[in-house]
């Protein structure tokens, strides 16, 4: 097998994925662990601290595939209907005001800030892609993808999602701080103002990509590897709950996306090992501490890609 030929999804890849680079300067790897997430159809949680550029991202995006953008500054005081949207009486008719959801990006910050109430109209909207307003079910736009940030648990007023809720992010991925020389080209460049990433594609060719993507070739031998993994975290020790049925569809589905990222039109075992990390470990958790908050699942992941033998 070979890399496929260049057609017009894989250049409409890599003006995105430049595009959005040339914003998030330093974090390649970042990007694309965003952009597989968004080829497979899911959605993002970015942990991490303050100020180091999760809003950066999700809105260079945005800018990137020409859509909608929205940001919504989760508190403990946001109710349900404020990002949903809400039906006002007009001239003696009801009209629906969409809220915030009712775009192609949206940013969930601070998710863990606000109660488990607005919590879960934010998953249903991401669940279904549509949402449901005094008896009227409303689609959401296509693409619609969401970026959702959420600080560290030790800090005060958050509200932990339950697993389940994580359960419903394909990915979950730290930014960390930008190295030495990057921090210094960020510094230089001074101003108050954010740069603008270039609209290079549209929702149109990212719904293209995205139905592409999916049609890329898993080979049996990377099924068994992946399967292997899968049934490795349910045997393991460290671990009280492995990865469920879901969550290997996910990998399944990442896995695809990233090849078709890189040009290829198969995946290979890379593909797992790039991905395990971040698609599985919020969704087991570890025996030693038995909750989702410390690092445990991400080591456990770790340990078990260490020990499972690559078919290649």
């Amino acid at each position: 097998m070979t890399a496929r030929p260049a057609a017009a999804g894989d250049r409409a890849v890599e003006r995105l994925r430049g595009a959005v680079s040339s914003i998030l300067r330093g974090k390649d790897a970042v990007v694309d662990l965003a952009l597989v997430t968004l080829l497979a159809g899911g959605h993002l949680l970015l942990q991490d601290v303050p100020g180091v550029g999760k809003t950066t991202l999700a809105a260079a995006l945005a800018e990137a595939l020409g859509g909608r953008f929205s940001r919504v500054q989760f508190t403990s005081d946001l109710l349900p209907a404020d990002i949903i949207g809400v039906s006002v009486l007009e001239q003696g008719d009801f009209v629906f005001r969409p809220g915030p959801l009712f775009a192609n990006v949206v940013l969930a910050d601070e998710i863990n800030r606000t109660t488990p109430k607005t919590q879960s109209a934010l998953f249903e909207a991401m669940a279904e892609g549509q949402v449901s307003v005094d008896g009227h079910t409303r689609p959401l736009p296509r693409p619609f993808f969401v970026v959702a940030t959420q600080n560290p648990y030790d800090h005060h007023g958050t509200y932990p999602l339950p697993d389940s809720q994580l359960d419903r992010f394909l990915m979950r991925v730290s930014i960390g701080y930008p190295s030495r020389d990057t921090e210094r080209q960020v510094l230089r460049m001074g101003g108050l103002h954010r740069p603008q990433a270039p609209c290079v594609t549209s929702e149109a060719e990212v719904l293209e990509m995205v139905e592409q993507a999916q049609q890329t070739a898993v080979p049996e031998q990377v099924e068994e590897y992946l399967l292997d993994l899968v049934e490795a975290s349910r045997e393991s020790p460290a671990l009280l709950r492995g990865v469920s049925p879901r969550g290997a569809q996910a990998l399944y589905r990442a896995v695809r996306a990233r090849a078709f990222l890189e040009g290829r039109a198969y995946a290979v075992p890379e593909d797992v090992r790039t991905l395990a990390v971040p698609v599985l470990a919020h969704r087991v958790i570890p025996r030693s501490g038995g909750d989702l908050r410390s690092n445990g699942g991400q080591r456990a992941i770790r340990a078990l890609l260490e020990r499972q033998p690559s078919p290649l």
